[in-house]
């Protein structure tokens, strides 16, 4: 009678085992690779909307963040998504409507609405984020320079809404 529930245990454990697998890649993949995420605000409109669901690159950090990527930011118990504008060690000015890095004047494949004045600058393993919707946006200009280790990925790819599913530029 005992060789029969050893057999059952065995079938069972060996039923459960693909499961078991799926569940630890799925955690794998989502804590180091990529995990979704939705846009909460209009801070990054018209590029993100409210509610839309995009994909977070966490392995993408490793080849290095890019002026004009968007990335997650862990600020304050939270996570926020916004543009980076300035690298470490960069002087951003807006100025008349105009990016200005380290007092060069910069094209700018977004066209932003009209912003306020300001200039902020990055230390080393620093960025200088703002959002696309300056008028509503929390930012560099309030929060300040964010250090790299408060970037958890990067935003490149939405797939909700349908309409708008693709690479996010």
């Amino acid at each position: 009678m005992e060789e029969k529930n050893d057999g059952k245990l065995v079938t069972f454990v060996k039923g459960l085992l693909p499961y078991v697998i799926i569940v630890v890649v799925v955690v794998l993949i989502r804590t180091f690779l990529v995990t979704p995420g939705i846009v909460n605000g209009s801070s990054m409109e018209d590029t993100l909307f409210n509610n839309d669901l995009v994909i977070i690159n966490k392995i993408g950090l490793k080849g290095g963040i890019d002026r004009f990527d968007i990335v997650v930011i862990d600020f304050e118990d939270s996570a926020i998504i916004k543009r980076v504008i300035g690298l470490p060690n960069e002087k951003v000015e807006y100025k008349d409507n105009k990016l200005y890095i380290n007092d060069k004047l910069m094209e700018t494949p977004i066209d932003f609405e009209a912003t306020n004045n300001f200039i902020l600058e990055a230390d080393e393993n620093q960025y200088i984020v703002l959002g696309d919707n300056r008028n509503v946006s929390k930012d560099s200009r309030v929060i300040g320079p964010v250090s790299i280790d408060n970037i958890k990925g990067i935003v490149g790819f939405r797939i909700f809404p349908f309409s708008k599913f693709g690479e996010i530029k």
